[in-house]
């Protein structure tokens, strides 16, 4: 993978970041605990909910997507199914990637050596939320195995 000598450890203070705001949204939020989550992707929502009443709702924007059939991340930017006003983040990861010369976040497609998908879904999710400012990611699982990376922008409880 081309990419400049600072950006493997910058990644990893990414996904450090990451870590932590995600612990803070579960507390704060309750996330990853509620009995049901919903995504809207005509809104740009994402809503937590507990019998049948919605408790936390958060504005998103779209990240990518793994595939365990494709054995890859796409980038939401290049998903011509995904609404565009959900990717304005990910365009700004791939002009990041563009200026600074680095192919994984200027590329649509990511492989990974290791074979770890989950893990590539996270460092490259933990990548954008560090270049956007966001909250937080959150995965939703696919019904072919993988996942589909959600950044979280803004987040409160329901009213």
């Amino acid at each position: 993978m081309t990419s400049p000598d600072w950006y493997p450890a910058w990644r990893d203070e990414a996904i450090d970041q990451l870590n932590a705001k995600n612990k803070r949204l579960e507390g704060d939020f309750n996330l990853g605990n509620w009995s049901r989550y919903d995504y809207d992707l005509t809104s740009g929502k994402l809503l937590f909910s507990d019998q049948n009443i919605v408790r936390v709702v958060a504005e998103i924007q779209i990240a990518g997507s793994t595939s365990a059939k494709a054995s890859n991340w796409l980038w939401a930017w290049s998903n011509s199914n995904l609404p565009s006003e959900l990717l304005v983040d990910a365009k700004l990861v791939r002009s990041f990637g563009e200026k600074n010369g680095i192919k994984e976040l200027a590329q649509a497609y990511v492989t990974d050596a290791q074979d770890d998908l989950e893990v590539l879904g996270w460092e490259l999710s933990a990548t954008m939320v560090r270049i956007c400012g966001a909250l937080g990611v959150y995965r939703s699982p696919r019904g072919e195995g993988g996942g589909l990376y959600l950044i979280l922008k803004s987040i409160g409880w329901a009213s």
